[in-house]
Order: C-alpha cells, then sequence, then structure tokens
C-alpha cells in the first residue's frame, strides 16, 4: 500500500525530532537563567533569518508554479507570507529588548546563526519542491514548539508584554489551513515519485542548522 503524506511526515518528523537537552538556549529562557543580551541577539538575528527565507520560499513558489507543481506553489507563497507577518511581529520584540532602527542595522549577524537560512536558500536552488517542503515541515514542528516555550518564558521572567511575545506567539499558534497545504505539497511530491532518502536528507540538515542557531545563541548567555 502505498505510504500518505500523512504518514511520511508523522514518522520523519519522529524521526527527526531533537533530544530535549540538544538546545542549549531554550531550557534558559524558560527558567529565566539567560541574560536579557540573548533575546536581544536572537532578535536581531532573526531580522536576517526573515529576509533570507522569504526570498527562498518567494523563489520556491516561482519553481513550483514553473513546473506545474501548484500544491508546492500555494504552500510556499503561503510560508513567504507568513514571513511578512513574522517580520511585522519582530519589530515589537526589537523594541521590547529597548533597542532602536539604529541598533538593528548595526548588528553583525553570525555564522553559526546564519547557516540555517543559508541551506534553505540553498534548497530554493537545489532540491526539488517537495523535498524542500518535506525537510520544512518537519522542521518547522520543533520551531514552534520552541516558540511557545519562549513565548512563555519572556511573559514569566523578563516581563515582556503580548506585543514583544507576538512574534513568538505567531509561530506557536496552530495553523491548520498551512498544515494541510504543506500536506497536500508533500502528497504532491509523493504521487510524483519523491525522493525521500533525498528529503529525510535535507530535512535532518535542516535540524542541525537550527541547532546550531540556538546553541550559538546559548554561548552568549
Amino acid at each position: 500500500m502505498d505510504r500518505t503524506a500523512h504518514d511520511v511526515l508523522r514518522t520523519t518528523t519522529a524521526e527527526l525530532a531533537p533530544g530535549a537537552a540538544e538546545n542549549g538556549l531554550v531550557p534558559l529562557l524558560a527558567s529565566g537563567a539567560a541574560d536579557r543580551g540573548a533575546v536581544a541577539a536572537l532578535a536581531l538575528e532573526q531580522q536576517h533569518v526573515i529576509a533570507s527565507d522569504r526570498s527562498a520560499f518567494t523563489h520556491l513558489a516561482g519553481r513550483s508554479a514553473a513546473r506545474g507543481d501548484d500544491a508546492c506553489a500555494v504552500f510556499f507563497a503561503a510560508l513567504a507570507r507568513g514571513e511578512d507577518t513574522a517580520a511585522e511581529r519582530l519589530e515589537a520584540l526589537i523594541t521590547g529588548c529597548g533597542l532602536d532602527r539604529a541598533d538593528a542595522a548595526a548588528y553583525e549577524p553570525t555564522a553559526g546563526c546564519q547557516a540555517y537560512p543559508s541551506y534553505v536558500a540553498r534548497l530554493a536552488l537545489t532540491a526539488a519542491p517537495a523535498e524542500a517542503a518535506l525537510a520544512l515541515i518537519v522542521n518547522f514542528a520543533a520551531w514552534g514548539g520552541y516558540c511557545a516555550t519562549i513565548a512563555e518564558g519572556l511573559r514569566t521572567h523578563y516581563g515582556f508584554d503580548d506585543a514583544a511575545c507576538g512574534f513568538f506567539d505567531f509561530f506557536a499558534e496552530p495553523a491548520p489551513v498551512l498544515e494541510a497545504q504543506g500536506t497536500a505539497a508533500v502528497q504532491a511530491g509523493l504521487d510524483g515519485g519523491l525522493d525521500l532518502t533525498a528529503a529525510r536528507r535535507h530535512g535532518r540538515l535542516l535540524q542541525s542548522y537550527e541547532l546550531m542557531f540556538w546553541n550559538t545563541l546559548a554561548g552568549q548567555a
């Protein structure tokens, strides 16, 4: 019997899920043990991640449409729009950290934090769209959980208000429409002979690069 996208996403997410002890920063933010400077660095790194990911998702949407892969085109276009929302909400987080536009413009991003969006950009250029979709969906499962934990920690231990936590709330909230679009994209890929070995490899590397993001920041906490 052919495997469905639901089956593949469930098993691959479980297979590639990072261990609880692998992320060095999120537990510190959850307990209030991290320095506020780590929160500021997280926000400032994210402004570069968002800009890169928006471009990558837009490119993937265009590549998908050119290939006649409507399901992937819809999914990636939705991801690109989501980055626009994330960018808007990030401004309140940066302000909540006591920073202004000049601080944001002057910040120099780190290689350890920018490896993740660099790999997403590579997927946008070279991966089959459905492979990239599967890898990203698997990664989003961990990212959403991290954001929920951070939002609670920032409210409880750092005095951040709802506006400042809105960036993390956005990614922590359930997104059933986006989930359905992503599942449809993977299903279309499976129906067309998706290379699951390549897709899992992309997912594994994305998870590793994301942990590099968090652990680079943990070194500043």
